[in-house]
């Protein structure tokens, strides 16, 4: 059975078919819509998949943001350009009349992760670094949800009781200080407006300043990591994401948390599916509930 896979982020729609062994066709990509109407998202999702849909029999979608009952909800809603409430998995339905489910797209991409794990590990965390800061959990060999959809949400959790404030509502999250969002928002001086892509740029070249940006991110996420490790005693934290993935960041990220005590250390991999996670995940969990 093909199933039609969408992943919906922050900073990027894609959508691709997926076979029966998980292999990704036809991959499309879009720029997520800036407007803050629902009727931009559903028209930039129509225009996405109208050229898969006939030849899919059920979709499966890997979002941002907490899925509870089908419904789209934004933790942080500057990361979808201010929608807060979205009846996603209703919207694709009507838009493809296909059955149709929804998942955070960090808990999707943890699931293709955990599978694409080539040691013998039961609990595991993943963390995607890009827009925002997301999270999921693999404990004793299932993909952790929650009642609510939250679990895995480790960026709104505390980097800096006097940090920035948080799209979620609170101040100081991970999320404000070390996602590209985050980091493009410390920029000052001759560095003042640029995205995070430009920043690792910049610090590539040696800017002092970028590099201190990258730096701080890459802190926060180690102090992250040993907390998750000493909450969870995870076996294996997998990063992911355009900042996760970037060039040198994960090696930073290693150097910070070697500076904490031992029993807060982790092993940390590359994700192996990189920026297709989140599809390859949505695809294995459809197959598993057979949608």
């Amino acid at each position: 059975m093909t199933t039609l896979v969408i992943d919906i982020g922050g900073t990027k729609l894609a959508a691709a078919l997926a076979d029966s062994a998980l292999n990704l066709t036809q991959r499309r990509e879009i720029p997520t819509p800036a407007s803050k109407t629902p009727d931009a998202l559903q028209s930039a999702l129509a225009e996405l998949i109208a050229p898969l849909v006939s030849q899919a029999q059920r979709v499966a979608i890997a979002s941002t943001g907490i899925i509870r009952h089908g419904v789209l909800t934004a933790l942080n809603p500057d990361n979808l350009g201010g929608l807060s409430h979205f009846p996603l998995v209703d919207v694709i339905s009507r838009l493809t009349q296909l059955p149709c489910m929804a998942v955070n797209d960090a808990q999707s991409a943890a699931w293709a992760e955990y599978h694409a794990l080539s040691v013998d590990i039961t609990d595991m965390v993943f963390l995607t670094i890009s827009t925002g800061v997301g999270g999921g959990m693999v404990s004793n060999g299932k993909l952790l949800t929650g009642t609510e959809g939250l679990a895995g949400h480790f960026g709104h959790t505390l980097a800096d009781p006097l940090g920035p404030k948080c799209g979620c509502g609170r101040t100081g999250c991970v999320e404000a200080i070390a996602s590209g969002r985050g980091i493009a928002s410390a920029a000052h001086g001759d560095l003042a407006g640029c995205t995070a892509k430009q920043i690792f740029a910049h610090a590539a070249a040696g800017h002092w300043q970028a590099a201190e940006l990258i730096q701080r991110s890459a802190r926060a996420l180690a102090r992250l990591i040993a907390d998750i490790k000493v909450a969870t005693d995870c076996q294996c934290v997998v990063m992911g994401g355009s900042i996760g993935l970037a060039d040198g960041y994960l090696a930073q990220v290693r150097t910070f948390l070697d500076e904490e005590p031992q029993v807060c250390r982790v092993p940390l991999f590359r994700a192996k599916h990189q920026h297709d996670a989140g599809l390859r995940g949505a695809a294995l969990l459809a197959q598993e509930t057979a949608v």
